[in-house]
């Protein structure tokens, strides 16, 4: 009589290779979409950086040889190819994020919970905490490989872009672009996008949810980035006359009293000559003018301070996601 021996239940490290194994074999789709994005965001922004920097320069630099008035708003092919390769690589990395939790919420996780292919898994030796961590890791790490990718190949051509570019460097969808922020956007993307298939359990509605969420939280990350690092704010002449590239936020006057009046231009067309301020002051019954603004060395300070809000959010999405699997897992064993 021959005695069959069960099988050795698998490690730990085993089960979680086995995990990833199968979560790629999956969505391969997905990764290889995925891939080709990022490798045509890159190939796109070199181009920009290179080559087509340099024939879009060529473009203005005829153009103001022949016609030094078309000088103030110069045209030409090379430069209009160069202008829409920007603007369409900035939106897409600043978009990212959506792109990510649509994903996650739609295929990750919400189309395997309706079709049943997630409960499947938990019955065949795969927990729903491990699953879940297998669904968050895996996509992460693509999305940090990119993101490490796309993000400095973005600054080396919004910085190489110099005089052609005719942006600042608070400009919503390029600040989002050019530094940490994108990456804590994306992984809060997928984050969010995986609650989303959890709480809704199918995968349209998962999608339209999981980029709502996203969408409002980079909107109000916009709105209220300014306030993510304190302001500077100067009185006198030096009100009148901003640093380059400063994000001015508001600015006002001073009453005989101390009472500070924002959004108040009293003043504020002053030559920037002491004597011309006082005359203004004197003139207008005020003590003095202010102005509240973001020098160009806060964008570092506001893209980690933004960062780290936003991972938080993601944490937080991520932890809810947790607690309400098991939950759910739990009351489904207990009813049965």
């Amino acid at each position: 009589m021959t005695t069959t021996l069960p099988a050795p239940p698998r490690s730990a490290p085993a089960l979680g290779l086995g995990l990833a194994r199968s979560l790629l074999r999956l969505h391969r789709s997905a990764l290889w979409c995925w891939l080709l994005l990022v490798v045509a965001l890159a190939a796109a922004m070199l181009w920009a950086y290179g080559p087509g920097y340099g024939t879009a320069a060529a473009d203005v630099q005829e153009q103001c040889r022949t016609d030094i008035e078309a000088c103030h708003f110069p045209g030409g092919p090379w430069l209009s190819r160069y202008s829409a390769t920007v603007a369409l690589t900035t939106l897409v990395v600043s978009f990212l994020p959506l792109l990510v939790a649509a994903w996650a919420g739609a295929a990750l996780v919400g189309r395997e919970l309706e079709n049943g292919t997630a409960h499947l898994a938990w019955t065949q030796s795969v927990s729903p905490a491990r699953w879940l961590a297998a669904k968050l890791a895996v996509p992460a790490l693509f999305v940090t490989v990119g993101a490490a990718l796309l993000v400095p190949l973005h600054r080396l051509m919004w910085n190489g872009g110099g005089d052609l570019l005719w942006t600042d460097w608070f400009d919503a969808y390029g600040f989002r672009s050019n530094g940490p922020v994108a990456l804590a956007y994306a992984l809060c993307g997928l984050a969010v996008g995986v609650l989303a298939g959890l709480l809704t359990g199918r995968t349209l509605p998962a999608l339209g949810v999981a980029v709502t969420v996203m969408f409002t939280i980079t909107q109000l990350g916009d709105q209220y980035r300014p306030s993510m690092w304190p302001t500077v704010t100067v009185t006198g002449t030096r009100s009148l006359s901003l640093p380059d590239q400063a994000l001015q936020l508001d600015r006002g006057v001073i009453t005989d009293d101390g009472l500070r009046i924002g959004n108040n231009m009293a003043c504020g067309d002053a030559d920037g000559s002491a004597a011309d301020l006082r005359s203004c002051l004197a003139h207008n019954d005020l003590a003095d003018v202010w102005a509240t603004f973001h020098p160009r060395s806060h964008f570092w300070p506001l893209q980690l301070a933004e960062s780290g809000i936003v991972l938080a959010v993601a944490a937080l999405a991520a932890t809810a996601a947790f607690v309400l699997l098991h939950r759910r897992t739990a009351a489904a064993g207990a009813a049965v």
